[in-house]
């Protein structure tokens, strides 16, 4: 078992939007989060990268498993691909970078400032930061947001890969992302509030 939450209780303007929340992620596996924008699906997921804290229960993971990919790429404007990469590398003492580049097709743009691609190309390198951090568990927030056809592929594969590595993998989306066996939560059953989601909306977090 990589990541076990129990019975999570999360607020968002000191308001409770989700409450009992339980569930487990085993390596080799992906869980999908569903539900509503503005249920707490982004809450959920900055809560167990510990960027917000919960109100109550428990988040089980080892040490330093967890890797977070938000809305927001994080990657930085006046370094190359390949510097970006090697930043990230570099910070989490992860994987290989020649690996990352390879997996989403970044090769072209490797010498290019981050600052220079397009919507889709800084996703697909915010994408390939995951795979150079060595962290078994990774956090995706509507991962193919600015992504083609082509590039949906390169994730799905990369993930697949991830997966058959022992990794997992817990994704909110409202798409079909084609991640193989993957299981299914509606934070819908979880709600604590109506009012919640129709007074934040979590796309403006």
């Amino acid at each position: 078992m990589l990541l076990d939450v129990q019975d999570l209780t999360l607020a968002r303007g000191g308001i409770r939007i989700l409450e009992g929340i339980t569930f487990r992620v085993e390596a080799g596996s992906a869980l999908i989060l569903r539900g509503p924008n503005g249920i707490g699906k982004t809450t959920l997921l900055r809560s167990l990268a510990g960027l917000q804290p919960s109100v109550a229960g428990q988040i089980n993971a080892a040490p330093s498993s967890l890797a977070y990919a938000g809305h927001k790429d994080g990657v930085k404007a006046t370094l190359t691909v390949i510097e970006n990469l090697c930043f990230w590398s570099d910070v989490f003492g992860g994987g290989a970078v020649d690996k990352a580049i390879e997996a989403y097709d970044l090769a072209p743009l490797r010498h290019r400032a981050a600052g220079q691609l397009s919507a889709g190309q800084k996703r697909r390198l915010g994408l390939a930061r995951l795979t150079v951090t060595g962290r078994p568990v990774w956090l995706l927030d509507e991962p193919t947001v600015s992504l083609d056809d082509a590039a949906q592929a390169m994730l799905e594969r990369t993930v697949g890969d991830h997966l058959r590595t022992g990794g997992a993998v817990l994704a909110a989306t409202h798409t079909e992302l084609g991640f193989k066996a993957a299981q299914t939560v509606d934070l819908t059953a979880f709600c604590a509030t109506t009012t919640a989601i129709d007074v934040f909306d979590e796309a403006f977090l």
